[in-house]
């Protein structure tokens, strides 16, 4: 059984099974990518435990850990033995202590290989905000809404550029409709993970386009590093015919409910105006989607053309098309930005 650093850990990943053996509760915040659970105690075992350490003592702690979890035994290497074939495992916890240790003395003394992971997951996730703040090569996609921003960024990537899709990482479009026909969103923190484990499969020598999103995509918060390289990145401005983004929001979400889009648009009340509002739902109720988009793009554009002027001096080149040929587009932008 060996401890090793989070860089190790994470060059040893490919192809070893990676044990998560904290409690259920804990996995579900935030996991190391492709880790899977195997807690050495549930939750209520977990609180009971930690409360008898904090009130009576550590020794204490220990046997109750111990009368939970040795009935387990066999379980414990069962499931590990289901992983697959490799002989090597990587178990982490929360800060490499007790847990992990149990859990790797088992699977040792059993016949796998061992190694834990140093300072646990707590470590793993200072050496993932250590490693967000070293310069990345970033040029942020910016463009008013409807704009097809993320389809051009999937039309860039087909043509050989480095993308990374934070609203597919995030299950969530940035607007106020960005969660309609998505997957639940990942918790602030596994956001987080899995954006730093993309990051990993990228070249840091070659520039990396992100669409530009505020530091809050729906439910999920960008880390502080990665947001404070974002706001200082160069741009690159995408318009598009507005009748061409009208007819691609109705096309994304003028097939949802009216209830479900009424309660969408009464979130953004308060910054639209409640005669904007009440404008935009009385065309919802009628079925008028493209006047409903219309008045939305309003309140859109007013709002994205206050953020524009901020950046203004980071835009480092424009392109206006009229058309969703994206992958002609994608080539006219490779052209212009090499």
């Amino acid at each position: 059984m060996q401890e090793i650093s989070v860089q190790k850990f994470i060059e040893k990943m490919r192809g070893v099974p990676v044990l998560d053996v904290r409690s259920p509760m804990e996995f579900a915040q935030g996991h190391i990518l492709g880790a899977v659970n195997m807690p050495l105690f549930d939750d209520t075992e977990r609180a009971e435990v930690g409360t008898l350490y904090k009130q009576v003592g550590r020794q204490e702690a220990i046997k109750k850990g111990l009368e939970f979890a040795g009935s387990k035994m066999r379980a414990f290497i069962e499931f590990s033995e289901s992983q697959n074939e490799s002989n090597e495992r990587l178990l982490y916890c929360w800060r490499g202590g007790m847990r992990s240790k149990s859990l790797g003395w088992l699977l040792d003394m059993y016949g796998f290989d061992v190694f834990l992971l140093q300072g646990g997951y707590k470590g793993f996730r200072h050496y993932l905000l250590e490693t967000l703040e070293e310069p990345l090569p970033l040029l942020v996609l910016t463009g008013a809404t409807g704009s097809g921003k993320t389809e051009l960024l999937h039309a860039l990537q087909n043509r050989g550029e480095q993308v990374l899709d934070l609203e597919s990482l995030a299950h969530h479009k940035g607007s106020a409709f960005g969660g309609l026909g998505q997957a639940p969103q990942p918790t602030s923190e596994q956001f987080q993970n899995d954006l730093f484990f993309e990051l990993l499969s990228l070249d840091r020598k070659k520039r990396i386009w992100i669409e530009d999103e505020p530091i809050r995509i729906g439910e999920v918060t960008l880390p502080e590093p990665f947001w404070k390289q974002k706001i200082l990145a160069p741009r690159f401005l995408f318009t598009q015919d507005i009748s061409v983004r009208i007819e691609r929001l109705v096309r994304e979400y003028g097939h949802f409910g009216v209830e479900e889009l009424a309660g969408k648009i009464d979130k953004i009340q308060k910054k639209m105006g409640n005669d904007a509002v009440a404008k935009a739902k009385y065309h919802l109720l009628r079925g008028e989607m493209h006047k409903v988009a219309e008045v939305l793009l309003w309140y859109y554009d007013k709002a994205y053309s206050q953020s524009l002027q901020k950046y203004e001096s980071h835009i480092v080149a424009r392109y206006s098309g009229s058309n969703e040929d994206f992958s002609s587009l994608a080539l006219d932008i490779q052209k212009i930005i090499l």
